[in-house]
């Protein structure tokens, strides 16, 4: 959605991990002082990465994953706290938005066309105990859907700490958290139209086909995706984490649905979405 020329009177800093690019625009930042802050943001990422991610054996969530029946498992504060996110998000999204698909996640983006992989397994999410514990095991968690947005919302305390006041966060192109009272223009770009708008002191998400590919998939399974689903999700909020949310949890329901869901969250400040390579905004 962005580039480094995009903002010439930003200092610009990149970073690779979790899969993607994280990239930092700082503007009013002492030049002496960027690097500094930009290795720290750094040093969280890659922190937050190796807890969150359950690609790497030794994360607090790889471990989850491999509990055996009646195990409980102290966590990172971070960790829990993306956890506790991603329960809340899956009441509110009526069951939409599911951080236990990792099974069924693989199965797609791997190509087998057998039976997809069945649901069973639960555990319990301690809510006052950075900890979790293994009633059946079965499921995987897996947080792509939210780890992304959850990492730039912990980047914006750091910039806090600094008394930085004016920034722009990325993680890829799905994933954008302005910081501060000034705009940050950024372009929502679709199969065929694009549309311009300023972020403000929030967050924007943005899902798709054409972005996330195979790894949108329904809880109930691949036979349960609306028929007229969006091709392409803009959503704003004011956190990464919620943006993520509402924009995988949009792709998944129907062109008619999408209304009725926004109007009973305001907490979603914009969205935009694309069918048959039109773009409208809905909120």
């Amino acid at each position: 959605m962005n580039n480094p020329s995009q903002f010439p009177e930003a200092l610009h800093f990149s970073h690779e991990a979790m899969n993607t690019t994280f990239e930092l625009w700082f503007r009013g930042v002492d030049p002496g002082d960027a690097p500094g802050i930009a290795r720290e943001c750094y040093e969280k990422i890659d922190l937050i990465e190796g807890r969150l991610s359950r690609f790497i054996d030794t994360s607090d969530i790889s471990r989850i994953n491999q509990l055996s029946a009646g195990e409980t498992l102290y966590i990172s504060q971070e960790c829990h706290e993306c956890l506790l996110l991603g329960l809340e998000a899956h009441t509110l999204s009526c069951g939409l938005f599911d951080i236990t698909l990792g099974t069924r996640i693989q199965h797609l983006k791997s190509g087998d066309e057998n039976t997809i992989p069945p649901l069973t397994g639960r555990w319990i999410i301690h809510p006052d105990v950075p900890a979790v514990t293994c009633v059946d095991p079965g499921r995987e968690l897996d947080l792509g859907g939210i780890g992304k947005g959850f990492t730039l919302d912990q980047l914006r305390n750091l910039l806090i700490d600094w008394e930085v006041d004016d920034a722009l966060l990325a993680a890829g192109a799905s994933s954008l958290l302005a910081h501060g009272p000034t705009n940050w223009p950024v372009e929502l770009a679709g199969s065929n139209q694009s549309q311009r708008i300023n972020l403000t002191n929030q967050a924007l998400s943005a899902s798709g086909t054409i972005i996330q590919g195979s790894h949108i998939v329904h809880p109930a399974g691949q036979d349960a995706m609306p028929d007229h689903a969006p091709s392409h999700v803009w959503v704003t909020a004011a956190t990464a984490a919620l943006a993520e949310i509402w924009s995988t949890t949009l792709m998944l329901m129907s062109q008619e649905e999408i209304p009725d869901f926004i109007a009973e969250n305001p907490e979603i400040i914009s969205v935009h979405a694309e069918y048959e390579g039109h773009m409208e905004k809905i909120r």
